[in-house]
């Protein structure tokens, strides 16, 4: 009995795919055709159903899947257990990230961390919602306080706490004036991301005002589109300063009511609740914490 073909057959079941299996294993497209083959041959049964455009399980392979899929998941788990424990920095580390934070936090570290261990590989996935490690097998997924966080099967850790202003581009004041107050952002057109429907502004003496945006002339999750119309004089977004900072050095960004603080973004990394840390993820978290100043 070749275990190595079921293996195979849970991770092109995982993966969705003869290609993201071959990618996911580090092995040619055809092994993983030739292993799912073998396997069928072996069990006198097809296991998965194949078109030009897409790939499912038949009911045997759903039934074996679910039969199996658990002991080799937890399998891996177990290898990834005794590599923490031999600090191997080695293999793939996969992560979840909203742009935003991917971009301008997580890119320098990973590019830090592949220099440094070359055995280590990095997939660094742009997600736009929430996501929950577990799901797609995730190392490292990270999300923002006020998406909502999966439940207590998931490890939480608080990696960042983000400086966030309002900015809009000198066309668009010129136009319509500066605001002088929160409340008067109600009266320009606003851009805004998954979970912008209030915006909050803390007044030097410890105060609060918030500023509710029901109807806004932009709502994407991606925080690059909101930037590029906010620079293109479309309305105001709530950005993080990193993240604009070279648009505002040049000019084609203000940066509106300077005297108030915004309600700071708060990033979380959330991990699958292992016994042990594997290796790869306790090293790059360390970075990464290093980058943000708080301990790991």
């Amino acid at each position: 009995m070749n275990w190595d073909d079921y293996d195979v057959f849970c991770h092109v079941i995982e993966q969705g795919g003869f290609s993201a299996a071959a990618r996911e294993t580090g092995r040619p497209k055809s092994t993983i055709s030739a292993a799912i083959a073998r396997l069928e041959e072996a069990l006198g049964m097809r296991l998965l159903e194949r078109t030009t455009r897409q790939m499912r399980a038949t009911d045997a392979g759903d039934s074996l899947y679910h039969g199996i899929g658990p002991l080799f998941i937890g399998l891996r788990e177990a290898r990834a257990d005794a590599l923490a424990q031999g600090e191997a920095i080695a293999g793939t580390l996969r992560i979840a990230a909203p742009y935003e934070f991917g971009a301008h936090h997580l890119g320098p570290v990973a590019c830090e961390l592949m220099a440094r261990y070359p055995r280590l590989k990095v997939r660094l996935d742009v997600e736009h919602e929430p996501v929950n490690p577990l799901e797609k097998r995730y190392d490292i997924a990270f999300a923002m306080l006020e998406s909502g966080l999966p439940g207590s099967s998931v490890v939480q850790r608080r990696m960042f706490s983000l400086e966030r202003g309002v900015y809009a581009a000198p066309a668009l004041l010129e136009r319509q004036g500066t605001p002088k107050t929160p409340q008067a952002l109600a009266e320009m057109p606003l851009l805004c991301g998954a979970a912008d429907m209030r915006w909050t502004f803390t007044h030097a003496d410890g105060s609060s005002e918030s500023v509710a945006v029901p109807t806004p002339r932009l709502h994407s999750g991606n925080a690059n589109v909101r930037l590029q119309a906010a620079i293109a004089g479309l309305g105001v977004a709530r950005i993080t300063a990193t993240f604009c900072e070279e648009a505002v050095q040049a000019g084609r960004l203000r940066r509106l009511l300077p005297g108030l603080a915004c309600e700071p973004l708060r990033v979380y990394a959330l991990l699958p609740a292992r016994r042990l840390m594997p290796a790869k993820v306790r090293m790059f978290l360390d970075a990464l914490g290093r980058q943000a100043g708080v301990a790991t």
